[in-house]
């Protein structure tokens, strides 16, 4: 009895996206995607919660999202760290309540939160 085996250029492991050529662009794709669908769902519901709860919520459910296998995004390009970086910055301006327009440096120190690229590097 013979086998044939399938050769694919995309594998999910563990939640993580890995392509033949080891780009990350489908992994931040994938999370970027996720994210953004969870804060639209979350803006509804902030309205109704105190700031801790939001900043509790906006946490487990986006912050995980970046955190989770970020080792694995330790030196992608510039391009794909702007893409996580700027879903952290829209969960920042949600549990803030800050406007896009306002400075996001001072938003992300105020939360204690660290920029993606410094999360990644201090992870390893």
């Amino acid at each position: 009895m013979s086998s044939t085996v399938r050769t694919v250029d995309t594998v999910r492991d563990l939640g993580v996206v890995i392509v033949s050529g080891l780009s990350m662009t489908d992994q931040v794709s994938a999370i970027c995607c996720a994210a953004y669908y969870q804060l639209r769902q979350l803006r509804t519901v902030t309205r109704c919660l105190t700031p801790e709860a939001t900043k509790t919520t906006v946490q487990a459910f986006i912050s995980c999202r970046l955190d989770y296998c970020n080792a694995l995004l330790y030196g992608i390009a510039d391009d794909l760290l702007r893409r996580l970086q700027s879903v952290q910055n829209a969960a920042a301006r949600l549990v803030a309540g800050s406007r896009r327009s306002d400075h996001i440096t001072p938003v992300l120190r105020r939360l204690h939160w660290l920029p993606v690229r410094r999360h990644i590097e201090f992870v390893m």
